[in-house]
């Protein structure tokens, strides 16, 4: 009867200690996987960034060779677009975090 309670209390802490185990590599991997996770989001955002920049690099190249005037009324056209794609860009990009 002595050894009883004794083994219930060595049962018992030899399973705390597995399932503290377990709760530490459960919770290092979703650490590891949210950290996974947001560094290829940055890359994504990275990329998409650049793939802008080039464009618009592209377009600025485009327009300066055409070497036509632009009227007051045509340029503010072509920033009230831009103006809107970027809103529409932000919105999309919102919409892609809370995903």
């Amino acid at each position: 009867m002595s050894k009883s309670p004794l083994d219930a209390f060595f049962i018992g802490r030899a399973t705390a200690e597995a399932v503290i185990d377990r709760i530490e590599d459960t919770v290092s991997d979703v650490l590891s996987a949210l950290g996974k996770f947001d560094a290829e989001q940055r890359e994504q955002v990275r990329i998409f960034v650049e793939t802008v920049l080039e464009k618009a690099e592209q377009q600025k190249g485009a327009v300066s060779k055409e070497d036509s005037d632009i009227t007051p009324d045509e340029l503010q056209e072509t920033i009230d677009n831009l103006r809107a794609e970027i809103a529409q860009l932000k919105s999309e990009l919102q919409q892609y975090r809370d995903r």
